[in-house]
Parts: C-alpha cells; structure tokens; sequence
C-alpha cells in the first residue's frame, strides 16, 4: 500500500491515479502496456488539452513508442489508435532502452558477462613507473 502511495517509479501513484479519473480521459495503449490520456478540458497554458502516459512498471521514457511520443508532443493531432503511422518495409519494431536490466547487452569480456574474460595477447604492456 506505501508503495502505491509513495512509488511514483513503479507505476502510477494513488493521487495520480485518482486526478487520471478525474480529469482525463483513455486514449489508448501501446504494445508495451503504457496507456495514453488526453484532459477533459483545456487546462495547458496554451489552450491545448493536456497529454500524458501512465507508464506500465518502471517508468522509463524510453518506453513511449515514436507514433505515441508524436501524439504526445502535439506533432500528430489523432493519436495512433485512430491514424497508425504508415509503417516501412525497413523499420525494426520500437524497443525501449535496456541497459541497467537483465536484458541489456553485455560487450564480451564484461566483468557482469556471463564465463570468462579472454585472456590478454602478447601485445598488451603492464605500465611501469620510471
């Protein structure tokens, strides 16, 4: 329960959570489980209705794909869910940054790599002080 309070990284607080249901309304959600809500009214500053994400876990930025993060930052007027992005032959799948997870990619010889570091060549020199 103080998680849900006090844990705004870990998901939506309680006072998030009920200003979400007071104010705002569900646009849609991302392959990743991050939903999108746009404001009932105009309450930014510049009479535009306000945008947010309530990230899925952990909050990470990397997390917003670029179709949702154009809805967010006003450069698409319909979110993704009513007009997609047209979608390239040679455009990967959105994946968030990784590193600091178990999932992040390892260099071969990293301390935090599984196995053992290769041992060092003959052209490697330890430095001695004159």
């Amino acid at each position: 329960m103080l998680s849900r309070i006090f844990g705004w990284w870990n998901g939506a607080t309680i006072g998030t959570l009920f200003t979400v249901a007071k104010r705002g309304v569900l646009v849609g959600a991302d392959e990743h489980g991050n939903r999108y809500y746009q404001s009932r009214d105009n309450v930014s500053y510049d009479g535009r209705k306000r945008r947010w994400v309530i990230y899925d876990g952990y909050a990470e930025a990397t997390k917003v794909s670029p179709d949702w993060h154009g809805w967010l930052h006003y450069t698409f007027e319909e979110p993704p869910t009513v007009e997609p992005l047209p979608r390239r032959a040679w455009e990967r799948d959105h994946i968030p940054n990784l590193t600091g997870t178990p999932m992040a990619w390892l260099p071969q010889g990293s301390l935090a790599a599984e196995g053992q570091r290769p041992a060092a060549t003959g052209d490697y020199e330890s430095w001695k002080p004159e």
